[in-house]
């Protein structure tokens, strides 16, 4: 763990802090960030951002070939002979 001492700046007409290199490196965040409070304490987290990373993966799964059905045929005797489509 971490810790460091820092003074409250005013920026423009609002207030901020420096926050050091290696604490931003430690905890992953890098440009946006969620600011709330809990218990009288300020948590700054990095915003989550849901697929993230996935048109990427997906991208090079399809390059790899690897965007196909394992099992190309899964119907069962059952569902070929007695479903009706």
């Amino acid at each position: 763990m971490t810790i460091v001492k820092t003074q409250v700046v005013k920026i423009g007409n609002s207030q901020g802090i420096r926050i050091p290199k290696r604490l931003l490196e430690q905890s992953g965040i890098s440009t946006e960030v969620e600011i709330e409070v809990q218990n009288n304490c300020l948590v700054i987290r990095n915003i989550y951002q849901a697929r993230s990373g996935w048109e990427q993966s997906f991208a090079l799964m399809s390059a790899n070939h690897d965007d196909v059905l394992i099992d190309s045929d899964i119907g069962t005797d059952w569902e070929q002979q007695d479903w009706q489509w």
